[in-house]
Formats: structure tokens, C-alpha cells, sequence
């Protein structure tokens, strides 16, 4: 279990919860394919094979991450865009 709080940038490689697969994250406020409603934090694909097609890629919230393996690139772009993030996705939670 790890207790890192902010938003991971893209590129981050993350172990879940109960898996076997470490997934790369490619992006943020994904849903599924299945029509819901529900946005997830992440979205990934899995790693070292990278993006191969819609078939192969995960969603998933952040606290479902079990370990850090890698944390992709960090500037103050990604860190500014991370706080801006964060807040949208506290309102969003927030009115669920």
C-alpha cells in the first residue's frame, strides 16, 4: 500500500490492487465502454507492451493503485495541470 495523494503524470507505471499486470497511464477522467456514467481517474494500458488497441486498456480510480513502479516526468507544466485536475475531480466526487 503506498499513500501517495496527488495526481500521478502520465507515463507512471502502477501495480493494482489484486493484479498481476502493471499498467502505464496514459490518461485521466476516462469511462468505460459500457455507457455509465461513471469517470474514473485513470485510464491505462498495459505495460511494457504499451498501447496496442481499446481492447487492452483499463480504467481505474486511485485508490485501487496498490504500488508505484515508475512516476512519469514531473515539470511545473505537469504540476500545474495536476493541482487543476485534483480540484476538478474533488467537485466531481463531491456531487456523486
Amino acid at each position: 500500500m503506498y499513500s501517495y495523494d496527488k495526481v500521478l503524470p502520465i507515463g507512471s507505471v502502477v501495480l493494482l490492487k489484486n493484479a498481476d499486470k502493471r499498467l502505464m497511464i496514459i490518461g485521466y477522467r476516462c469511462t468505460d465502454d459500457s455507457g455509465g456514467a461513471k469517470v474514473y481517474d485513470y485510464c491505462g494500458c498495459l505495460y511494457p507492451e504499451g498501447y496496442t488497441s481499446l481492447k487492452y486498456t483499463a480504467v481505474f480510480d486511485h485508490e485501487q493503485i496498490d504500488r508505484i513502479i515508475f512516476m512519469g516526468l514531473q515539470n511545473p507544466a505537469q504540476i500545474v495541470f495536476a493541482e487543476k485536475l485534483k480540484a476538478l475531480s474533488n467537485v466531481s466526487k463531491a456531487e456523486q
